[in-house]
């Protein structure tokens, strides 16, 4: 039955979700890739799709901005729809300097300012990371298509507009290749629940300013992104 903020049925969702944050590119990456894809809800805006993909039933769901509204969803899709699987797929700013706007990040982990899992073990921060399978097969896949996709840790934040701007140099100097604001919640949510996940995000723009995606780009640049996390769900 539907959840108080998603209006499916059970068994409208596929086992494994692709996870935009924007309705629009949810909407987009269903009748871009998948077979017949149906409405399943549009609960608030936030929409959701099911079809197939080279045969096999896959979903796709909107999770709004920042780790409370993703984890939210992603909750209800694992209580109440039986998911396994979910994979993000959004955009990322780059820290590193060999990271261009338009290149694909895999997270192999996300640092975090979010206090979402902080107290779960008592005196212990906990590590975010993603599901090695699905990871694995994804990287696979863009080496045997010579698609670049660099893998590294993101900083996952609860502010958008921050005022300190010494954390990203901070950051960069120990490795981490972007920033975004779901990646680590996600993977959280996923070890408190018990199914797989994985972040691939787009790079949107680079804090130098240089070639920053616009609006409108943002919503409609994902191939590579979807095609990476519909191979590693293979």
């Amino acid at each position: 039955m539907p959840t108080p903020h998603i209006g499916a049925e059970k068994g409208d969702f596929a086992a494994d979700v692709l996870m935009p944050g924007d309705p629009r590119r949810a909407k987009r990456i269903a009748e871009a890739f998948f077979d017949e894809p149906r409405l399943v809800t549009e609960v608030r805006g936030i929409l959701g799709y099911t079809g197939t993909f080279e045969g096999r039933p896959v979903s796709v769901l909107a999770s709004g901005m920042g780790i409370p509204s993703l984890a939210i969803y992603a909750t209800e899709l694992a209580r109440h729809y039986e998911v396994k699987r979910i994979i993000r797929v959004g955009t990322i700013g780059a820290l590193a300097r060999h990271i261009d706007v338009g290149d694909v990040i895999a997270a192999s982990s996300a640092h975090t300012n979010s206090a979402l899992a902080a107290n779960w073990v008592p005196g212990v921060s906990m590590s975010h990371a993603p599901s090695f399978g699905l990871l694995r097969r994804a990287v696979e896949y863009g080496e045997s298509t010579g698609r670049t996709v660099h893998v590294g840790p993101l900083y996952t934040t609860d502010e958008f507009y921050k005022t300190d701007r010494s954390i990203a140099p901070a950051l960069a100097e120990y490795g981490t290749l972007g920033v975004d604001m779901e990646a680590a919640g996600l993977y959280a949510v996923a070890q408190k629940e018990g199914f797989e996940s994985l972040m691939l995000g787009t790079v949107s723009d680079k804090k130098e300013g240089s070639g920053d995606m616009t609006a409108e780009e943002r919503e409609t640049t994902f191939t590579d992104m979807v095609s990476l996390a519909l191979a590693a769900f293979a």
